[in-house]
């Protein structure tokens, strides 16, 4: 009867000290951000492949600049320079943690800068298959998490996590994201909509090591499950630590960057 009670107490114990759902995706959420922490800024070159639902495609370039921000989300500037029907047109986003972000559009055509209200960042960004909220960077203050299950994505070891966006502007009830075991890299996210049906779907690949720390995926894959539609954007020519200031992300470097 002693052993059977000191039994039940460890079984006790081991239960109390046991991490919950919620506790084990916030805690690999935060593993994800603490190794992509420190770059700084970078620089680098992005195509974007749109394919509509009968096969058509357009193809647009585009220039990233990318600066961390000390306890506050990065701030990004998009700028395309082809094709000629789109170049300066320019997306300043400064990402924040627990506010909504600011995003602003510049429109070479209309000379004018329009901001993206809260309500509107579900909405496509230039006729591509990701959301505005899509292009802004990920802080783990924006979501609540549970990890769901271990499993593996073509061969590799990932945790699946479920996340679910705070705010009420989200186009998102909830994301299914797969996260590499070894790296803490998203390999697949999964983008369900405010009604709870499968929406789009985003894979990496490509990935490569930079800084001897940092990873990038060369492509990043959105299809449109609902729509028929996708988006291929391609990385090259990352260049990390420039030297890019504040200044370099104002409103008036919207109408500059052409």
């Amino acid at each position: 009867m002693k052993r059977l009670l000191m039994l039940f107490l460890l079984v006790l114990a081991a239960a109390a000290g046991a991490e919950t759902p919620e506790e084990k995706g916030l805690a690999i959420a935060r593993e994800v951000d603490a190794r992509d922490t420190g770059w700084g800024d970078f620089q680098a070159k992005m195509s974007m492949l749109l394919r509509n639902r009968h096969g058509e495609e357009s193809l647009r370039q585009m220039r990233v600049k990318s600066l961390e921000v000390e306890g506050d989300g990065d701030k990004t500037l998009i700028v395309f320079d082809e094709p000629r029907d789109v170049k300066g047109t320019a997306l300043l986003t400064f990402s924040h943690k627990t506010k909504d972000d600011d995003q602003w559009l510049y429109l070479p055509a209309l000379k004018r800068v329009k901001r993206i209200a809260s309500r509107n960042k579900s909405g496509p960004f230039m006729g591509s298959e990701f959301a505005y909220e899509d292009l802004a960077s990920q802080e783990i203050e924006k979501y609540t998490y549970k990890y769901i299950r271990d499993d593996e994505l073509d061969g590799t070891p990932v945790f699946v996590i479920e996340r679910y966006p705070v705010s009420k502007y989200s186009g998102y009830k909830r994301q299914l994201v797969w996260i590499d075991k070894a790296r803490y890299i998203p390999l697949k996210i999964e983008f369900y909509d405010r009604k709870n049906s499968l929406l789009k779907t985003l894979t990496f690949k490509g990935y490569r090591q930079y800084l001897d720390r940092y990873w990038r995926a060369e492509e990043m894959f959105m299809q449109n499950h609902q729509t028929g539609k996708s988006t291929l954007l391609t990385w090259k020519e990352y260049r990390f630590r420039t030297g890019l200031k504040d200044s370099d992300f104002t409103r008036n470097s919207l109408k500059r960057a052409r």
